[in-house]
């Protein structure tokens, strides 16, 4: 599975720097990097290799956002979004890499489609998404099921902060801890499904320096860079790799 070539290994190292950099801030990117790690790798596998560098990043993002959360919007989301990974543990148990690329392709897209859509509505996609409990409900289910069989909840995660009205640092903050709790939830399932293995935990263990460079690079970048432009250009490629993964 790691028998790669120096082009890949540039692909990774540099897919590392993007874990950290979206961490601190540009969650968007996140869609990319799950991408492009379904094109080098099984898609099955592929979920379990990111899944350790996740947790390094959002790790980082935790100790750095420390102080910047809002517990009860975190802890209204919990007892649905823990439903919701149990559906995807079921569906991961019995779908196959081939099965399970057009879906993730067809969830980032989703997702993309959810995030043009928010950025072009602006306050009225805000206003028209219920702030109920069965809004709360929905966003709960689906982000557990995207992040247990892709980790791919980024999206979902920004409509539902967005909706609860939080200024940067606490949106941001209040996703890191989130990521943290849904990534530590789901390590058991990938081990026992046999997706996280003592292998790739060896491969992952090389490129936590550059999701901490990249989380680094992050934190200072975040506040000067052109974000809007930026994200644009993400969402595009991500795009096409959605695509790529559905044609196979």
């Amino acid at each position: 599975m790691f028998d790669l070539t120096v082009m890949e290994w540039i692909i990774i190292i540099f897919s590392a720097l993007l874990i950290g950099f979206a961490k601190a801030g540009v969650a968007s990117m996140g869609i990319l990097v799950v991408t492009i790690f379904m094109m080098l790798f099984p898609a099955r596998e592929s979920i379990g290799i990111l899944l350790p560098l996740l947790i390094v990043g959002d790790l980082f993002a935790v100790i750095y956002y420390r102080r910047n959360v809002v517990w009860r919007y975190l802890f209204s989301l919990v007892p649905w979004v823990l439903i919701g990974i149990l559906i995807g543990y079921v569906v991961l148990f019995f779908i196959s890499s081939e099965q399970l690329k057009p879906l993730i392709g067809i969830l980032v897209l989703a997702l993309i489609v959810l995030h043009i859509s928010r950025e072009k509505m602006g306050e009225r996609f805000v206003e028209m998404l219920p702030k109920s409990k069965l809004f709360t409900f929905l966003m709960g289910i689906t982000a557990g099921f995207a992040t247990m069989i892709g980790n791919a909840a980024g999206g979902v995660m920004a409509i539902y902060l967005i909706v609860k009205g939080l200024p940067k640092k606490e949106f941001v903050g209040t996703g890191a801890w989130f990521f943290l709790f849904v990534n530590l939830v789901k390590m058991p399932f990938y081990l026992s499904l046999g997706i996280v293995t003592w292998e790739t935990i060896a491969f992952n263990s090389k490129l936590v320096p550059a999701i901490i460079i990249g989380a680094l690079i992050g934190v200072k970048v975040i506040k000067i860079m052109p974000q809007k432009v930026f994200q644009v250009l993400v969402l595009v490629f991500a795009a096409l790799g959605a695509i790529r993964l559905i044609m196979g």
